[in-house]
C-alpha cells in the first residue's frame, strides 16, 4: 500500500547512480528550508535522516526529540542509545542502517506528530525510501507505521506483523514496532520480548531477502 495523497512541494532531481549525493541535494535543497507546516516555527533545525545510503535496513520513526532537534541527528538521547543497544543485539551498527522520521522537524513538546504535520513531511520521506531503497524497512512508533503503510490501526494492532509498502523500486516488506522512547517509559519484560521478537523478524527477513 502507498502513502497516502501527499500535499504538493518541490523536490530536486535525483543525482544519478549516487544515493548519498541524491540525499544530501534532497537535504539542502529541499527539507532544510521547508516551510510546508507549522512545525518550523518551532525547530532549532530540520533533522533530515543519516546513515548508510545504500542500508539494507531502514528504520522509520515519528519525529525528532529535543536531543535530535538540538543536534540534527536522528535518534538520539536516551531512545537513540537504547535503539543502538538494539541494534548491537542484532549484530548492527548506526552506520550500516539508514535512519530518518516521520517528520524532519520536532513537534512542540516532542509529542506524536499530527496527521496533517506527516502529510506535509510525506514527500520527502517517500522520496528517501525509493533513494536508499531498502531491502526492509522497520517502523518504530504508531505515527510512523500510519504514514509508511497508511493504516489507520494503532501500532499494538499492527506491530509483530509483516505489512508491504509499495514503492517505485517494487514492494519492501515492513515490520512496525514500539518505538524506543516509548520503551524507555514502559520497558518492561512484555514490551521488551516483543520488540525482540519484532528484531529477530527483520534479520530473518534481511537474510531471506539477501
Amino acid at each position: 500500500m502507498p502513502l497516502a495523497a501527499l500535499p504538493e512541494v518541490s523536490l530536486p532531481d535525483l543525482v544519478a547512480g549516487d544515493a548519498a549525493a541524491s540525499l544530501r541535494v534532497l537535504d539542502e535543497q529541499a527539507v532544510s528550508g521547508c516551510t510546508a507546516c507549522h512545525l518550523h516555527g518551532g525547530r532549532t533545525q530540520t533533522v533530515f535522516g543519516s546513515g548508510d545510503a545504500h542500508a539494507a535496513l531502514m528504520i522509520v520513526g515519528d519525529g525528532p526529540s529535543a536531543e535530535d532537534d538540538h543536534t540534527g541527528q536522528p535518534f538520539m538521547g536516551p531512545a537513540g542509545e537504547l535503539l543502538d543497544k538494539q541494534l548491537k543485539a542484532m549484530g548492527l551498527e548506526r552506520s550500516g542502517v539508514y535512519l530518518a522520521n516521520v517528520v524532519k522537524c520536532r513537534p512542540p513538546d516532542s509529542r506524536a506528530p499530527k496527521a496533517d504535520e506527516a502529510a506535509a513531511c510525506g514527500a520527502y520521506l517517500k522520496r528517501q525510501i525509493q533513494i536508499v531503497g531498502p531491502r526492509v524497512i522497520l517502523t518504530v512508533g504508531g505515527p510512523a507505521a500510519k504514514r509508511v503503510l497508511g493504516v489507520t490501526q494503532n501500532i499494538t494492532q499492527v506491530r509483530g506483523q509483516w505489512h508491504r509498502y509499495d514503492g517505485p523500486g517494487g514492494p519492501i516488506p515492513v515490520m512496525p514496532t514500539f518505538d524506543p522512547a516509548y520503551l524507555t517509559r514502559a520497558y518492561t519484560t512484555e514490551n521488551r520480548r516483543r520488540v525482540w521478537d519484532d528484531l529477530q523478524a527483520v534479520l530473518a527477513r534481511l537474510a531471506d531477502e539477501g
